[in-house]
């Protein structure tokens, strides 16, 4: 089992960059497919994107792509999400997801998602 706690986001200007973390309390966070998710104010929760567990594996929604960078550091049992070039339509609450369901250390699928963190703002400024 892990407790995912985000933290990192805030309000930046369109063009800047943040990075998030998620800190998993537990001893087998390198168990666990972990990724992020966002939820914009009206909208449905989206995939952003995930890290299989031995960290060679990442997916990426397209809409990021080629900014953001997803990355896990097993030892200090955190992921990481680093964003650039950020614009408004980044703007939302982003969620750190577990998913402990999976066999390989390559797969990237989150489908069965089961831990949740609260989730960090992150604002973008026009």
């Amino acid at each position: 089992q892990v407790s995912p706690v985000e933290s990192g986001g805030g309000l930046v200007q369109a063009g800047g960059s943040v990075r998030l973390s998620c800190a998993a309390s537990g001893r087998t966070f390198s168990l666990y497919v972990v990724g992020w998710f966002r939820q914009a104010p009206g909208k449905e929760r989206e995939f952003v994107a995930a890290i299989s567990r031995n960290g060679f594996v990442t997916r990426y929604a397209d809409s990021v792509k080629g900014r953001f960078t997803i990355t896990r550091d097993n030892a200090k049992n955190t992921l990481y999400l680093q964003m650039n070039s950020l614009t408004p339509e980044d703007t939302a609450v982003y969620l750190c997801a577990a998913d402990g369901t999976s066999r390989s250390s390559y797969s990237v699928d989150l489908g069965n998602a089961d831990y949740w963190g609260q989730g960090t703002q992150v604002t973008v400024s026009s």
